[in-house]
């Protein structure tokens, strides 16, 4: 069955990329944003949507990487996967969701498939930022594009030098809160009363040198993003405050008596098992 006219003309004049298939993979109707972004401007429908995104001859689950028709076509139930497409300008990371349209029989009688580039990384060596293209590195970008939304707290676990700030700032920018400030705490090396001072701040008077307020790093984080790098390294006598700031959202200065009230998004990283 053809999707109908008012499915096509409505995607057609939509601002995202997005095609419309039926349950054999075949591209019945793609819009003008997909056509001018990952077509090069060719006409791909009657294509399967493997062999025109991935250049495969075989569905996506049959090379081995994960297929958001295949699961819906299953489960009756929208999906959303990462995959590296081909464009171009070469292949690129691509957020992809799929809707299953619903007839009037009951059935499902194809699928719309939503299509963005994901501008944090890239494929080519050359790149800044987050690069690569492997499996574990798509399913991280899923991950991230899937956490970035919310104010959830999110711990990244890696070894030194695998680039762990670069997807926290990612996270941050694909947040609600990237106009907001992103704070790095570099927990390696402090030692008690620094951290606690640096991360809280202090009142003046509170310790000899302190000669007026300091704002800490929580503060200074205020509707934006605070970045503990290196968290495991945090001494075990300050867990327990930090303990309570991630808990109750309340801290006190060094040397102060008042309670304040902390507003940020927590990223958390350590290279620690």
């Amino acid at each position: 069955m053809s999707p109908t006219n008012e499915l096509i003309s409505f995607l057609e004049h939509h601002p995202d990329a997005q095609i419309v298939m039926d349950a054999d993979y075949r591209i019945l109707a793609a819009n003008a944003a997909y056509r001018r972004t990952y077509a090069g401007g060719r006409d791909v429908v009657g294509q399967t949507c493997y062999a025109v995104s991935h250049g495969y001859s075989r569905p996506c689950d049959e090379c081995g990487e994960s297929c958001p028709l295949a699961a819906s076509r299953a489960n009756g139930e929208p999906n959303r996967v990462l995959h590296l497409h081909h464009t171009p300008r070469g292949e690129e990371h691509v957020d992809v969701e799929l809707t299953p349209i619903v007839g009037a029989s009951g059935q499902i009688e194809y699928f719309v498939e939503r299509m963005t580039t994901v501008r944090e990384a890239s494929s080519m060596p050359a790149a800044t930022g987050l690069v690569g293209k492997s499996p574990a590195f798509n399913r991280m970008l899923e991950l991230l594009h899937r956490v970035a939304p919310s104010r959830t707290a999110a711990l990244l676990l890696g070894e030194s030098g695998t680039g762990k700030e670069l997807v926290a700032q990612a996270i941050h920018q694909q947040s609600g809160q990237k106009n907001s400030p992103f704070v790095v705490v570099e927990c390696s090396g402090l030692t008690e009363t620094l951290f606690e001072s640096e991360l809280f701040g202090y009142e003046k008077g509170a310790f000899t040198g302190a000669n007026q307020r300091k704002i800490g790093l929580v503060e200074s984080a205020s509707g934006g993003t605070l970045f503990l790098d290196e968290v495991g390294d945090i001494p075990l006598s300050l867990q327990v405050k930090l303990l309570r700031l991630l808990e109750t959202g309340t801290f006190r200065r060094v040397g102060g008596v008042e309670t304040l009230r902390a507003d940020f998004r927590l990223i958390a990283a350590t290279h620690r098992d």
